[in-house]
């Protein structure tokens, strides 16, 4: 799929661990056939280390994280290939780091309760549900000028997949 002879950005999934990255990411790439890459799994060991002792990362932690994470954005976009990576972003900050013309941010968006509720019944990772409120603090909101999709993570993962097809086609369109 092309956009004036563009390649479709990487799809950069954020939000707050627990609002559905992975499993949305993997729904979406599937479906579209596109590249996927698990931003968790770029994190040195020893800030794994850290988020499952209960303790959050500071920037320092983030930065080499963020920057390998913004050479798989890159190596994408410059060979013109979709594809779809998940990585917290809280920050406007970390996003600055991976923002890049082909580059679009999804913001899985929900309420404290959803989000903490997700996080009580998620086995086999390493943040636990006690770093939430560190993660929702930390969190800044999209600015307009950010090329964004913000969507609500109260439907289905099928679901909210859908809706970012949805919104990505509509954007394709226009």
């Amino acid at each position: 799929m092309t956009r004036n002879d563009r390649a479709i950005p990487v799809l950069v999934l954020m939000g707050v661990s627990g609002s559905g990255k992975s499993t949305v990411a993997g729904i979406i790439a599937g479906a579209m056939g596109w590249d996927l890459q698990e931003g968790d799994a770029l994190h040195p060991p020893a800030n794994v280390a850290k988020m499952a002792s209960g303790q959050p990362l500071t920037d320092e932690d983030r930065w080499p994280w963020l920057d390998l994470i913004a050479a798989w954005i890159k190596d994408h976009t410059d060979k013109g290939l979709p594809g779809i990576i998940t990585c917290s972003a809280l920050k406007r900050s970390y996003r600055d780091v991976l923002r890049g013309d082909q580059v679009v941010f999804v913001h899985l968006a929900g309420s404290r309760e959803q989000i903490g509720q997700r996080l009580t019944t998620r086995l086999d990772h390493f943040m636990p549900a006690s770093l939430l409120d560190t993660q929702i603090s930390t969190l800044e909101p999209i600015e307009p000028d950010e090329n964004a999709i913000v969507v609500d993570v109260g439907g289905s993962p099928t679901e909210v997949a859908a809706d970012i097809i949805a919104q990505l086609e509509r954007r394709l369109e226009s």
